[in-house]
């Protein structure tokens, strides 16, 4: 199997967000909308420049487990920050579960400091984060179906297969998930600024088809 660089999946569609819906030049990270996203998980990417035998660190390391028929990489855990790395034998780590840029970070400099301590040559080189999900709640509920069908060649709504609409822009280059309950998903972020950039894209959007 081949290493993993994102744990994010990639939509079903690829869907296409037209030129009229551009980022916000403001610059500021709260607009109009008022709503502060919540951060869910930030996945991060590091090379460890070494190969690694996934085994001994099964076998050595605290919170670690490796099954080769179901994974190609080792699983790590550490508590804080709560996280988990997966650990590949080329020597390229993904940490996934962090809350925030910082915490991925940490942890990422946790783990590679745990490999250093079983005898690996491991050093923290082209750290980046791939993606940041964060998740709002506007409190207003939204007319899925009038949204897919105004803004078609953007969104796909199929909620026989899944109750949200599925709703990806260009730029910033990002995937929401939209519930008629007015809860949203975004993911496929690398900056948190994207997130915010998103957010004030989409909330008019989303008041325009709100439920009365």
């Amino acid at each position: 199997m081949n290493d993993v660089s994102t744990t994010r999946s990639p939509p079903p569609e690829a869907l296409v967000l037209d030129k009229q819906c551009t980022a916000p030049t403001s610059g500021t990270s709260l607009g109009v909308s008022g709503v502060i996203p919540t951060l869910q998980n930030v996945v991060a990417t590091v090379n460890l420049g070494c190969r690694l035998d996934l085994k001994t660190i099964a076998l050595h390391a605290r919170n670690a487990e490796y099954n080769p028929k179901r994974f190609a990489a080792a699983f790590m855990r550490i508590r804080e920050p709560k996280t988990t790395a997966l650990i590949f034998a080329s020597g390229k780590m993904v940490v996934t579960g962090a809350k925030s840029e910082d915490d991925v970070k940490l942890a990422s400099r946790k783990s590679t400091r745990v490999l250093q301590k079983l005898g690996f040559n491991t050093k923290f080189t082209e750290f980046k984060i791939q993606n940041i999900v964060a998740s709002w709640d506007i409190k207003l509920p939204v007319r899925l179906e009038g949204l897919a069908n105004r803004h078609h060649m953007f969104s796909s709504y199929k909620p026989e297969l899944f109750p949200g609409l599925i709703y990806r822009m260009m730029e910033p280059k990002v995937v929401l998930l939209i519930f008629v309950s007015g809860k949203l998903v975004l993911t496929g972020a690398k900056v948190r600024e994207e997130l915010y950039q998103a957010f004030e894209l989409i909330y008019p959007v989303l008041s325009d088809f709100r439920k009365t």
